[in-house]
């Protein structure tokens, strides 16, 4: 399963779940919004830090922005990765899914890959885009990325 497909599968949930609490269909929901476009940005930033010492700031970061969605940290010895489901939108009642890639350049930096995604109905919100560079911004000042 790829990162999309993980994407669609959390947001159709998280749209569902937000169905079934106003008293709405939420198996209708979810069947929809399967269906909907995403608005997705990705941004990736060049961290002055060594990757250990980057992977604890990013998680601490993105860790504070929403729920965890997967046991964290999940990678390898060069690379950790951490999803969390936040709030986006009009009211922050849109499900954005935020996927924060720590990678290893060198001894002394590091790479982040930072992807949010949002279903988009008719108004477009562009909820993903805005968490995007919302969470890019945090992680700029909280690590001193380029």
């Amino acid at each position: 399963m790829d990162d999309s497909d993980i994407e669609d599968r959390i947001l159709a949930d998280g749209l569902a779940a937000l169905g079934a609490a106003s008293g709405g269909g939420g198996r209708l929901v979810r069947a929809v919004a399967r269906r909907l476009k995403k608005n997705v940005h990705e941004i990736e930033l060049l961290v002055p830090l060594p990757f250990h010492e980057a992977v604890e700031r990013v998680f601490g970061v993105i860790g504070g922005i929403g729920r965890a969605v997967e046991p964290m940290p999940v990678g390898t010895a060069e690379e950790r990765t951490v999803r969390v489901v936040t709030g986006g939108g009009v009211g922050g009642l849109n499900p954005v899914v935020v996927t924060a890639r720590v990678l290893k350049a060198d001894g002394t930096a590091s790479r982040v890959r930072l992807r949010a995604a949002a279903k988009e109905g008719l108004i477009k919100q562009r909820a993903g885009e805005k968490t995007a560079v919302i969470v890019a911004a945090r992680l700029r000042e909280a690590t001193g990325a380029a």
